[in-house]
């Protein structure tokens, strides 16, 4: 493999463990935590929630750093810091010791996206598919937290799924380290340039590029509500509704033989919703791949709507829905929700400047992950009151929004090298 493969593996993987660290908790509290610690589920997000403010609120201030200082080095602070984090987590004996560790994870995860985005957008051409890419990376650390959080907690306790994944991250914070470590403080400074040097721009670019900035931001608030009422309950929802599925084919596995290696018993229960919440994850994230060869062949305004119009008929298809018909819509609402995730990334990508685009992708995700931390209250007040039901109607109108909004997108997007 060469250095330029090995560099974007490991900023793949970084995508990876970003989003499995940040949902590891969605499923402690779903499946465990709710049981072992005798706290209602709603009571239980209460405590994930300034986790995920700080994984909105550091974004800008790890993208100011990553173009003041080093990209690169952002990125061995984010492994190692993460990776410590999680695993004081995995030590904590109480809900505020164990909100304490999810706020120092989110501190730390905030530097993935403006630096790690900056990174792929600057450094590859081919930009949708560099962002799809990565992208289903990230996915699967969605997919890969329910997968293995549950089987953790079957076989050895919720706490190894904090601190196994922390001792692999400070593994990779080593591999990136020793790979870019003669780049560090050096290896943007060609991507700089002094505003003097910046040409005018004309009033009607201005007011283009307002229109898609305000376009962006809107669609990136609405389209996190989505995500993490998608991810984050996602582990839950299939307790609810799937728990026959789930028997039946946790009986299948025992009647197969595997219960036999060890692997899964009848009543692993944990086990097969993390399973099939993988599969789902997983299966969705293809979506993303699909989504960046479709951006750059047509642009991002009939892509959105399009991803826009599935996640409207699949919410709207959910209420009521349970076992089999559930998870099959679960596939398609998810198909959605992924599939949004690359295209705000690459129109920001395609319209930011170069000097300035990591701090430009830190307010694009301090927007973002400020929304998905206030959208914790949301799911839990939604479901206590009234359900799941009442929240995929939410995510439907939120749909519609999205796609009102996207139809306002010019054919083509304003780009710095189109500035006269």
């Amino acid at each position: 493999m060469t250095r330029d493969r090995l560099y974007f593996l490991l900023l793949n993987i970084g995508h990876f463990m970003d989003h499995l660290f940040t949902l590891i908790f969605a499923t402690v509290a779903a499946l465990a935590l709710y049981r072992e610690w005798g706290i209602a589920y709603a009571e239980l997000l209460a405590y994930a929630t300034p986790g995920f403010f700080a994984f909105g609120l550091f974004s800008l201030p790890a993208g100011w750093l990553a173009d003041k200082w080093s990209r690169d080095g952002m990125m061995c602070v984010f492994f190692a810091g993460i990776g410590l984090a999680s695993i004081a987590t995995g030590f904590a004996e109480t809900p505020l010791q164990i909100g304490t560790g999810l706020f120092v994870i989110g501190m730390f995860a905030a530097i993935y996206h403006p630096v790690g985005l900056a990174i792929v957008t600057t450094k590859w051409r081919n930009t949708g598919m560099r962002i799809a890419t990565n992208g289903v990376w990230g996915n699967l650390g969605v997919a890969a937290a329910a997968l293995i959080t549950g089987f953790l907690i079957d076989q050895t306790g919720w706490r190894m799924a904090f601190i196994l994944p922390g001792l692999f991250s400070i593994a990779m914070g080593g591999a990136y380290l020793a790979l870019r470590w003669g780049a560090i403080g050096v290896e943007h400074r060609a991507d700089k340039s002094s505003p003097q040097n910046t040409p005018a721009v004309s009033a009607d670019y201005k007011r283009l590029l307002l229109r898609v900035s305000a376009i962006v931001f809107l669609t990136t608030a609405v389209s996190s509500i989505i995500f993490q009422s998608t991810t984050f309950a996602l582990p839950k929802i299939f307790e609810e509704r799937l728990q026959g599925l789930a028997g039946t084919l946790a009986d299948w596995a025992n009647g197969g033989g595997l219960i036999d290696n060890g692997l899964i018993g009848s009543g692993d229960i944990a086990t097969m919703i993390g399973s099939m919440a993988f599969v789902v994850f997983a299966v969705a994230s293809i979506a993303q791949l699909v989504v960046g060869a479709l951006l750059d062949r047509f642009g991002p305004r009939r892509v959105f709507m399009t991803v826009a119009v599935i996640q409207l008929f699949f919410f709207a298809a959910m209420p009521g829905l349970t076992d089999g018909p559930a998870l099959l819509v679960a596939f398609g609402f998810m198909l959605g929700a992924f599939g949004q995730i690359p295209i705000n990334d690459y129109m920001i990508g395609k319209t930011a400047s170069g000097p300035f685009r990591a701090r430009i992708y830190g307010v694009r995700y301090v927007v973002s992950f400020s929304v998905l931390a206030a959208t914790l209250p949301l799911i839990g007040f939604v479901y206590h009151n009234w359900g799941f039901d009442t929240l995929f109607r939410i995510l439907a109108v939120a749909a519609v929004i999205i796609l009102a909004a996207v139809a306002l997108l010019p054919r083509k997007l304003p780009t710095p090298e189109t500035v006269p």
